[in-house]
């Protein structure tokens, strides 16, 4: 088969298009026929070497956490799966991923996929929309009438952020360039900044104070330190990038995602209910799973990108 590789850290140069064997699933674990995987962008942060000290990683290795497609081969005492079922997941970070034709994954990390979009896209839900649920519910406890400010909603894991948060009843925030109003609008955000000017003195923010400050850029500790000031006492400060000092007035965390296959479960009901829109950017062969790497070290990546074997 088919798969992306590397067999050392570096730049986006080190991966290839290679050939290599199918991999035979143990015990708990089925092989999936992948429809598509997604470009995250802690795959660059792994293949760059500079996460190397949370996730060991094994040369030659696979990324690619998001997987989507069909289950080929069951392994020793997996139940409730069945051959060409159709399952979606999110796969650990430290172990070969779905950049290639054919992954090994544990059963218990796999949910049936969404059946109102195509199997391709759903690989474009997993990690980011389990980032979206783990900080406004399990971190924040975000609930209907609170108010949130959502920095960065741009981006993938911003965009199921909006659409989770108003489903909850919050009142939304949210800063996103010109590019992305329409999509969030659309998503139902109640007051849309186009950026925030962190010199302004005193230092607001329209709407403030807020119940939880999601932030999903990379925030100078200053500019953190102005964002906590616009919580309210007792309030939230979740960041995917930086969590900010302790401070006594307001909570601070960072998320760190994991995988859940019953929130994810929760998240496709959502998706099939038309509750949650999955928004892809662009789909790309496997193949081009370097130059997909280069846009985005380069930041040239528009949106969510998927990768689909044998394109």
């Amino acid at each position: 088969m088919k798969a992306a590789i590397y067999h050392r850290y570096g730049d986006s140069g080190v991966l290839r298009y290679e050939d290599v064997q199918r991999p035979t699933p143990g015990a708990g674990e089925v092989l999936v026929k992948v429809a598509a995987t997604s470009f995250n962008p802690v795959d660059a942060g792994i293949r760059g070497g500079y996460l190397s000290e949370v996730y060991a990683i094994a040369f030659p290795h696979t990324p690619g956490i998001d997987v989507a497609g069909t289950v080929a081969e069951l392994g020793e005492g997996v139940d409730g799966r069945q051959l060409g079922d159709a399952v979606v997941g999110m796969l650990a970070l430290d172990a070969d991923g779905a950049a290639a034709e054919y992954v090994v994954a544990p059963a218990e990390a796999l949910t049936a996929a969404p059946h109102s979009v195509a199997l391709a896209d759903a690989a474009a839900l997993p990690t980011v929309g389990l980032t979206a649920w783990q900080a406004l519910f399990d971190i924040a406890g975000l609930k209907a009438g609170q108010t949130i400010l959502i920095n960065g909603a741009g981006g993938a894991v911003g965009g199921y952020a909006v659409q989770l948060a108003k489903r909850a009843g919050a009142v939304v925030t949210a800063t996103a360039s010109a590019r992305s109003a329409s999509r969030l609008r659309r998503y139902g955000v109640d007051r849309l900044i186009d950026h925030i000017d962190y010199a302004t003195k005193p230092f607001a923010v329209d709407g403030q104070p807020f119940d939880v400050v999601l932030n999903l850029v990379s925030t100078s500790p200053e500019e953190t330190a102005a964002l906590v000031g616009v919580i309210a006492e007792g309030g939230f400060h979740v960041g995917t990038m930086t969590s900010g000092e302790e401070n006594s007035r307001v909570r601070t965390q960072r998320v760190f995602v994991r995988s859940d296959a019953a929130q994810l479960a929760g998240l496709v009901r959502r998706v099939d209910a038309g509750e949650l829109h999955i928004d892809v950017a662009d789909r790309r062969p496997l193949a081009e799973v370097a130059a997909v790497h280069d846009e985005s070290d380069a930041g040239r990546l528009p949106g969510k990108t998927i990768l689909i074997p044998g394109t």
